[in-house]
C-alpha cells in the first residue's frame, strides 16, 4: 500500500483526501433527495408527466442497485483511485446530459443510466480509498465524516432543490454537480492508491446473477406503493391473487441465492469470485452490514415522513421545509466528527446501541408530538435526536465493516455495503409510504362512514376511490378538489376534518414502524465488536 495520507507531516494532504472523498459521498447522496421537491416542475419542463420523472428516479436507484457489487470489483481490477475518477467522469457526463435534457428519454440516459453507472463505480471506491489512505486508528473519524457528508446531503437536498427551482431552474442543480465533479477530480490527485498486486478476473456470470437479483428485488420494493405489498390494489396486476411485488421479491431472493451458490462453486474450483461467500460468515462484517441496513431504513423513512408533514400537512414551502430539517445536520455532524476525536477508544457496540436508542427516541417523541394543531417547531427536538443517532452510527459502522477484512478486500466490501444501504433505503421509503397511505385510507374512511353530515351518495364513491389508493393531500388541494366536485359547505368541512385526522394517523403509523425497526436493530447489535479496530482483543 502507499503511504497513508494521515502519516506524520501530511495532515494537509489528509484533509484534502478527506474533503475529496466526503465531497464524492455528498454528491452521490444529493441526487437522491434534491429533486423530490421539483418533480412537477421537471415534468413540465421536459414535456413529461410526474409519473415519468418518478420513473427516472426509480431507474437511477435500480441501475445503482444492479451494478454496485460489480462496480466494487472493477475497483480491484483497475485500481480504486482510477475507478473513482472514471466514475466521476461518467457521473459528470450524466449530470451535464440531464442539465441539457430536452425530453424524458435524454433525461433517462443522463440521470438514470450515466449517473447510475458513475455512482456504482464511485461509492465502493470511496470505501476502499478511506481504508487505503488512513490508518486503522484514524478510520472511524474518516468514515464518520464521509458518511455524515452523505446524510447532510439528503437533509439539505430539498432546500437546495427548492432554492434552485424557485429562483433559478432545476437544471442549475445538475450544472452545479458538473462543477463539483470537476473540483473533485482536481483534488483527487492527492488521493493515494495501491495498484492491484495482480489482475483479477471479472466473474461475468456472477455479475449478471447479482445484478438481476438485486435489481428485481429493489424494483419490486419500489413498486409496492402502486401495486400493494401482498394484496393487489384495485386495477393493479396480480398473479394467483397476490401482488406482483411478492413474486418479484421472491424472484430476486432466489437469484441472489443462485448467485451465492455460483460464487461458492467458483471458489471451490479455485476461480475468482465476484464476492467470496466466506465474507458472509464474518460476524463483525455481517454485524456492520446489518446495522447499515437498519440505519438507512430508518433514516430514509424519516426523510420521507418529516418533509410530508411539513410541506403537506402544514403547507410549508420547499425552502421552509428544508430549513426545518437542517437541525438534524448539526447533531449528525457533531456526533460523526467528535465521537472518534474525543473518544477514540470507546466501544463501537456501545456507541451503535446509543445511536439506535437516540433514533428510536426521536421517532417516538415525534410520534407523540404529532397533532392536528401542532406546528413546525415540534420536529426540532426529534430531528436533533435522530441526527445524533445517525452521526453516532456513522462514526463507527464504516470502520467496523472494513476492518473486518484485509485492506485488499475493501472495494469488495464497499460494493456489498452500498448494496445493503441501497436495499435499506428503498425498503425504508416504501415501508413508511405504504403504512402511511394504508392507515390514512382506513382512518379517512372510518371518519367518513361515521360522520352523519355526509350523505350516503358521497360516502360510497369516497370508499371506492380511496381503496384505489388514497393520496396524501393538503387542505388546499382537498378544497380545490371538493370545489371542482361542487361539494357543499358541510361536506367540505367534514372532509377537511377527516383528512386532517387521517394525515396525522398515517404519519404516526409510519413513525411507529420506523421506531419498531430501530428496536429490532438492537437485537443484532451484539455482532458489533466491543473494541475499536486495531485495539487489543478485537
Amino acid at each position: 500500500m502507499n503511504a497513508k495520507a494521515d502519516s506524520p507531516g501530511s495532515s494537509t494532504t489528509a484533509r484534502v483526501v478527506l474533503l475529496t472523498l466526503a465531497a464524492g459521498q455528498f454528491l452521490m447522496a444529493l441526487d437522491s433527495s434534491v429533486m423530490n421537491v421539483s418533480i412537477a416542475t421537471v415534468a413540465e419542463d421536459v414535456d413529461s408527466t410526474v409519473t415519468g420523472i418518478q420513473g427516472a428516479i426509480t431507474a437511477y436507484t435500480l441501475v445503482m442497485a444492479m451494478l454496485m457489487i460489480p462496480g466494487g470489483k472493477v475497483g480491484a481490477l483497475i485500481g480504486r483511485k482510477r475507478a473513482f475518477m472514471i466514475g466521476c467522469c461518467i457521473y459528470g457526463c450524466g449530470s451535464m446530459t440531464t442539465a441539457l435534457a430536452p425530453n424524458l428519454p435524454v433525461l433517462l440516459v443522463g440521470w438514470a443510466l450515466l449517473e447510475g453507472i458513475g455512482a456504482a463505480l464511485i461509492l465502493p471506491a470511496i470505501v476502499a480509498l478511506v481504508a487505503g489512505n488512513f490508518t486503522v486508528e484514524r478510520r472511524p473519524a474518516a468514515y464518520g465524516l464521509v458518511a455524515a457528508a452523505g446524510a447532510v446531503a439528503i437533509a439539505v437536498g430539498p432546500l437546495i432543490g427548492g432554492v434552485a427551482t424557485t429562483y433559478f431552474s432545476w437544471r442549475w442543480v445538475f450544472a452545479g454537480e458538473v462543477v463539483l465533479v470537476l473540483g473533485i477530480l482536481v483534488l483527487a490527485r492527492q488521493v493515494a492508491d495501491a495498484a492491484p498486486d495482480r489482475r483479477p478476473r471479472i466473474d461475468l456470470a456472477g455479475a449478471v446473477l447479482s445484478a438481476l437479483g438485486l435489481g428485481i428485488f429493489v424494483f419490486g420494493v419500489l413498486r409496492s406503493d402502486q401495486w400493494g405489498w401482498f394484496r393487489p390494489k384495485p386495477d393493479a396486476p396480480s398473479l394467483l391473487g397476490v401482488s406482483p411485488v411478492v413474486w418479484l421479491m421472491l424472484a430476486g431472493l432466489f437469484l441472489i441465492w443462485m448467485f451465492l451458490r455460483w460464487e461458492a462453486r467458483l471458489v471451490g474450483k479455485g476461480g475468482e469470485p465476484l464476492v467470496n461467500p466466506a465474507l458472509l460468515e464474518n460476524k463483525q462484517l455481517t454485524g456492520g452490514l446489518t446495522m447499515f441496513f437498519f440505519q438507512y431504513l430508518v433514516q430514509m423513512g424519516v426523510f420521507f415522513v418529516v418533509p410530508l408533514y411539513l410541506s403537506v400537512a402544514l403547507g410549508l414551502s420547499a425552502l421552509k421545509t428544508g430549513a426545518r430539517i437542517l437541525p438534524l445536520s448539526l447533531t449528525l455532524l457533531a456526533a460523526a466528527i467528535l465521537i472518534p476525536r474525543l473518544l477514540p477508544n470507546v466501544s463501537p457496540r456501545r456507541v451503535v446501541r446509543l445511536g439506535i436508542l437516540a433514533m428510536l427516541a426521536g421517532a417516538v417523541v415525534l410520534m407523540a408530538a404529532l397533532d392536528a394543531d401542532a406546528g413546525a417547531e415540534i420536529v426540532t427536538i426529534p430531528l436533533l435526536l435522530i441526527g445524533l443517532g445517525m452521526g453516532a452510527l456513522a462514526s463507527q459502522l464504516g470502520s467496523v465493516s472494513v476492518s473486518a477484512v484485509p485492506d485488499e478486500q475493501s472495494a469488495e466490501v464497499g460494493g456489498i455495503q452500498n448494496s445493503v444501504t441501497n436495499l435499506g433505503a428503498s425498503i425504508g421509503t416504501a415501508l413508511a409510504g405504504s403504512i402511511l397511505i394504508a392507515t390514512l385510507t382506513t382512518s379517512f374512511l372510518t371518519s367518513v362512514e361515521q360522520n352523519p353530515a355526509l350523505p350516503a351518495e358521497v360516502k360510497n364513491p369516497s370508499s371506492v376511490q380511496l381503496q384505489s389508493g388514497a393520496p396524501f393531500l393538503s387542505d388546499a388541494q382537498l378544497k380545490a378538489a371538493l370545489a371542482d366536485a361542487d361539494a357543499n359547505a358541510d361536506v367540505t368541512d367534514a372532509a377537511l376534518d377527516a383528512n386532517s385526522e387521517a394525515r396525522i394517523d398515517g404519519l404516526r403509523a409510519a413513525l411507529a414502524i420506523l421506531a419498531l425497526s430501530a428496536l429490532i436493530a438492537l437485537f443484532f447489535s451484539h455482532r458489533i465488536p466491543k473494541t475499536q479496530p486495531g485495539s487489543a482483543g478485537t
